[in-house]
């Protein structure tokens, strides 16, 4: 019913750049929410960021400053400017959104993208 596909990860040096970018498409949803989770090595999944469809954004503590989530909402998609990458960012990176049918809200992830920055 929603499939999300995500581009852009890879290998990059510490302080380098990466893009994430998400698309949704879904016939019968509204989307609402988007964003990005990641998960580390042995480590639960965990917030990246997210934008909701009123443009209100919410930061993990330690991307704050290096890292900004965007939305083009006409194309159903989010992106994920990555600045100044550090080791510790290495992880797979989960799109996100929140979609709506009436009053019902159901939740979906892409398939993940592996990051990995290099010291």
């Amino acid at each position: 019913q929603v499939q999300l596909v995500e581009s852009g990860g890879g290998l990059v040096q510490a302080g380098g750049s990466l893009r994430l970018s998400c698309a949704a498409s879904t016939s019968i949803f509204s989307i609402n929410d988007m964003g990005w989770y990641r998960e580390h090595p042995g480590k639960q999944r965990g917030l990246v960021a997210i934008i909701t469809a009123g443009g209100s954004i919410n930061y993990a503590d330690s991307v704050k400053g290096r890292f900004t989530i965007s939305r083009d909402s006409a194309k159903n998609t989010v992106l994920l400017q990555m600045n100044s990458l550090k080791p510790e960012d290495t992880a797979v990176y989960y799109c996100y959104a929140i979609v709506s049918s009436g009053s019902r809200k159901y939740q979906y992830w892409g398939q993940g993208t592996q990051v990995t920055v290099s010291s």
